[in-house]
Parts: structure tokens; sequence; C-alpha cells
């Protein structure tokens, strides 16, 4: 058994087993995960043949010189936005040999929420180098922190494993 929950085990297995059957590889661009969605995958041998690159960007900053999130977009929608999220899978792609990219940005807690954007909120984007893009906004709630990160991992997972069980 691994660092993680058998659950998040078998949906990395089965992401890696697909992607590898296409010639696919997967890039992450992670806020507040903090790099979980890439350990999840490069937890299991043989992940290389499948995972390209990481960028883990938890800072507006990080957001805009590693990945190219626009100062304009964190500074009208903020860091926790669709807008946000969809741009990170988007440099994160662009800056990457992948296939496939996939982006988090939220509020795990326990401090840090709003009224507006309450802990718990996280946006999710999937990108596809064939046009494919998927959003995700997730509302866990406040379940705690390390719950909150586990769940947004877990709805990564699935995004990645819907993208490549879509028809070619």
């Amino acid at each position: 058994m691994g660092i993680y929950p058998t659950d998040i085990e078998q949906a990395a297995a089965a992401i890696l087993a697909a992607y590898r059957d296409r010639g696919w590889m997967v890039a992450t661009a992670e806020s507040c995960t903090g790099g979980l969605i890439a350990g999840a995958l490069t937890e299991i041998a043989g992940s290389s043949a499948v995972v390209d690159r990481g960028f883990v960007t938890y800072t507006n900053q990080a957001k805009m010189d590693l990945i190219g999130v626009s100062a304009s977009t964190l500074n009208v929608f903020g860091a926790v936005s669709k807008e946000t999220a969809l741009q990170m899978a988007h440099g994160a792609l662009m800056r990457s040999d992948a296939e496939i990219s996939i982006a988090v940005t939220g509020i795990a807690g326990p401090g840090g929420g709003s009224v507006e954007k309450p802990v718990g909120l996280v946006h999710l984007a999937l990108k596809s180098r064939r046009g494919v893009v998927d959003h995700r906004e997730m509302r866990y709630g406040d379940i705690g922190r390390d719950q909150v990160r586990l769940a947004t991992v877990r709805t990564a997972l699935d995004m990645l494993l819907k993208a490549a069980q879509a028809p070619a």
C-alpha cells in the first residue's frame, strides 16, 4: 500500500494504463493541492511513461511566471476562479509535451474563505491538444483541509480518466 488511499491509487493506475495505451502524457498545474495530483500519479511505478511534468503554482506570482496566467485575470476574477483554472490548464499544456493538462485552484481552509468564495470551493480545468476543455466548480464544504485536498485529487483523477475514455 502506498501513501494515498486505495481508491486514489486505483484511479491513478487506471489513468496511467489508459494514457499509456493512447501514447498520451499529462501535465498538472496545482495550487491548493500542492502537487498531490502529480504525486498520486507518480506513486505508481512506470508513471514516467505518462507524467510529463507538474507545476505547483501556489502564489499568484508563480501562476504568472510559470504557466502564464495573466495579471488581469487574477485581478478581475481572483486566483480561485474558473478563468484562472482555465488559464492554468492552458499554460501547463503549452509549457509541456503533454496531450492533456489538469489544473486546480481553490480554498482548502481552514481560513481564507469568504461568502462569495467559501472554504471548500475549488475550480478544476482540463485541456487537451485535441481541443477538449472541461471545467468543474466543486463546493466540497468546510470538511477540513486534508479532506478538501483529497476530494480535489479524486475529482481531478476522475476528469483525467473521463478524458481518456472519450472517443479519439
